[in-house]
């Protein structure tokens, strides 16, 4: 814990003074959505999802092909996008109750305020169920753990009232009301969207859209497992609660197909549920642009993890498959990032810290294990990262997904269980970017394979594993 606190202390240094010029740091309103996947909007190119608003992030700023987050579970990935560092480093390693460590760790946030931001949370922090304010931040509005989608309860600053209205709704509502306040010096927002985590529950404005909307199926939905081990291997489940699901919504819930272990409907509802966030993001960029900031503002959107819609027959997320790691990254902010930019480098979750802090004129940590964005913004030929760690610990209720690390390059993926043998994995990932063929016991990748457990050896090393 002490290694923490210096560590947090970093932060405040070097701090610019009162006669620094801050007058081209950009305020930053930071977007993360829980549990949506990277393909789900219309940029990205979905069949049937129309999603304007946060298209125009991505028409307006920066596009990211390639954004990956370095563990697939929700409170360790906000804990990586917040300290900018791995999983193994900060601590947070698995949905558990983190509370205590969460008030400990070096954020961007903690940042920011020290070098003259004004900063506000709204949403859900997931590291644990206490509600109560996190250092770095000037205003606080959340809810115990998951939260609920109807009615819920809300910690302002340190008291907690019952609001009624649905929790999306009402998280646009706050995040508004703080860019529309007047406003003194450089403002960051950070907006943790519940949605879409299940269970799902979309507005019931929105409960009935995309009826009958074919849902796309990829081949690997069809994945017959054979050269997945890990996949078809004996494994105990541990009696854990299941919470209730909602009633189901929709006309079409009757003809609904399977995709591998997952109905269409859950599909159809986890869309139905980002439509509300859609529209919170048209209600923030208004309230930008009408008080003039919205080109004076940098506007993330993104992801904690993706999900399985039924590829290699699996929902959830927590392994090392692209539906699981890939997420969305849109940036818009014209005074750095010309419209249409368009990024196909690995980018991490853990490079958001040092970017908005570098942005800031803030110190970036020696501690900070990812990597600044600004560089790669202002050109996309940019020296950058050629291959990316990323982990994941068993969890006590979820022990169908043992501990893995994975590296992952433009073409190959090796990932390796640690505390499992003969159930390695090794995917050329252009070839098979669905990831049905694991070449792992190939003569013809042999040499590949060994280059890529140097990789992970490598990467595991630099990070301190």
């Amino acid at each position: 814990m002490n290694r923490l606190f210096i560590i947090a202390l970093l932060f405040t240094l070097a701090v610019p003074g009162k006669g620094a010029q801050t007058n081209d740091r950009p305020n930053i309103v930071f977007i993360l959505v829980d549990d949506i996947r990277w393909d789900a909007f219309g940029c990205m190119g979905h069949p049937f999802v129309k999603t304007p608003n946060i298209d125009r992030i991505a028409k307006e700023g920066a596009l990211f092909k390639n954004f990956f987050v370095s563990i697939p579970l929700c409170s360790p990935s906000r804990g990586s996008f917040l300290t900018g560092q791995y999983a193994h480093t900060h601590g947070v390693i698995d949905n558990a109750d983190h509370s205590a460590l969460s008030h400990q760790l070096a954020t961007f946030p903690r940042g920011l305020q020290a070098a003259g931001y004004e900063t506000a949370f709204v949403g859900k922090w997931h590291m644990g169920n206490d509600d109560t304010p996190r250092p770095g931040f000037d205003h606080w509005t959340s809810f115990k753990g998951q939260g609920v989608y109807q009615n819920p309860k809300l910690n302002v600053d340190g008291k907690v009232s019952q609001v009624d209205g649905y929790i999306t709704d009402i998280l646009n509502a706050r995040a508004v009301e703080f860019v529309k306040q007047e406003h003194t010096k450089p403002f960051m927002l950070y907006l943790g969207h519940k949605a879409v985590h299940g269970p799902f529950t979309p507005a019931d404005r929105h409960k009935d859209l995309y009826t009958g909307a074919p849902i796309p199926r990829p081949p690997s939905v069809e994945d017959d497992l054979a050269n997945k081990p890990v996949l078809t291997r004996k494994w105990e489940q541990p009696n854990k609660p299941t919470p209730k699901q909602p009633k189901k919504a929709g006309s079409d819930d009757e003809a609904e197909r399977p995709m591998g272990n997952v109905p269409e409907r859950l599909v159809r509802q986890q869309l139905r549920a980002l439509m509300a966030i859609e529209e919170g993001v048209g209600q923030l960029l208004k309230a930008l642009e009408e008080s003039k900031q919205l080109d004076n503002t940098m506007v993330i959107f993104t992801s904690d993890n993706g999900y399985f819609w039924g590829e290699h027959h699996l929902g959830d997320k927590r392994w090392a498959y692209e539906e699981s790691i890939r997420d969305p990254l849109f940036i818009r902010y014209p005074k750095l990032i010309k419209p249409g930019t368009m990024r196909e480098q690995m980018v991490l979750n853990i490079d958001i810290a040092p970017t908005l802090l570098e942005l800031a004129h803030a110190p970036v940590s020696k501690a900070i294990q990812g990597r600044s964005l600004v560089p790669l913004l202002k050109d996309a030929k940019a020296e950058w990262r050629k291959s990316a760690l990323m982990e994941y610990f068993l969890e006590q209720y979820y022990t169908r997904t043992p501990t893995w690390q994975a590296v992952r390059t433009d073409q190959w993926k090796y990932i390796h269980y640690t505390e499992l043998d003969g159930m390695d994995e090794l995917y050329n990932l252009k070839a098979d970017p669905y990831e049905m063929k694991n070449l792992i016991k190939e003569e013809s990748s042999k040499a590949t394979l060994g280059d890529m457990k140097a990789e992970l050896a490598k990467l595991l090393k630099q990070t301190g594993k």
